[in-house]
């Protein structure tokens, strides 16, 4: 067949070491290459699926080929990245789609891939828009940097505090035990200290090192820290809120 899946990747060993995830961003780079009627032809979940299509790879490892392009046919399906052909009745007929159109090659895929990997639904979402255009550039460092950054910020303004209040000493003097302005006093003793501790280890830990010297972090622990970050930013957000009920309540209770 012309314009072989072969050509792009011909190591069947290295094919077969791939995630399915992985090996789609390689079929649809494949698809995306081929001319209009070739890719309508291959765009059928049969067709795909023709000894044709691993045509050149071993004969030996052929079958395991085929199956593993099969998962990652129906990984593609499932993130919209190709989709069923409307008014396909004699068939399981796909079609590109639009988003799947602008994988032309593993770097546009890997900025769908790694947006998939973050779950943006989670995070709040000033720290989800601050982290989302570093993190799809696979700017790991950056990303989770600017999430603590935006933590950082937020305690400062939440507190009231001024420019000059950074890093360890402004966690502490949001979140002191007793007077901190960020702290639930209604909490006991040593959940408030663990809570103050807790912000002044995870800051130290990721957002002071990322400020001096360049942190090889990988795109699994980047999740998991800005997950962290976006769960630090909601209790700024929840202390600040009942802080501002609690000075609504003073005022209006010292005006009357």
């Amino acid at each position: 067949m012309p314009g072989r899946l072969y050509d792009l990747l011909p190591d069947s060993d290295t094919l077969l070491s791939l995630e399915p995830e992985e090996l789609a961003g390689n079929i649809l780079e494949f698809l995306n290459s081929l001319g209009h009627d070739q890719a309508n032809q291959l765009l059928n979940t049969h067709n795909f699926s023709l000894p044709e299509v691993v045509d050149g790879y071993p004969q030996e490892k052929k079958k395991e080929i085929q199956y593993a392009l099969m998962e990652a046919w129906s990984w593609l399906d499932r993130e919209g990245l190709i989709a069923p052909r409307p008014n396909s009745v004699d068939g399981p007929w796909f079609f590109i789609s639009r988003r799947g159109k602008k994988v032309l090659n593993q770097e546009e895929f890997r900025k769908i891939y790694h947006g998939n990997i973050l779950p943006k639904h989670l995070l709040h979402p000033i720290i989800a828009q601050k982290v989302w255009p570093p993190f799809i550039r696979g700017a790991y460092d950056t990303a989770v940097f600017e999430a603590f950054r935006e933590v950082e910020i937020f305690i400062r303004d939440a507190g009231g505090f001024s420019s000059t209040d950074v890093g360890e000493k402004l966690i502490r003097k949001a979140f002191d035990i007793n007077h901190g302005p960020l702290t639930d006093l209604n909490s006991p003793e040593p959940e408030r200290l663990t809570l103050q501790h807790l912000f002044v280890g995870a800051l130290g830990s990721y957002k002071n090192p990322h400020s001096h010297r360049n942190v090889s972090i990988d795109q699994n622990e980047a999740v998991e820290i800005i997950i962290l970050a976006s769960h630090l930013f909601k209790i700024v957000e929840t202390r600040h809120g009942a802080l501002v009920a609690r000075n609504l309540l003073q005022n209006k209770a010292s005006s009357e």
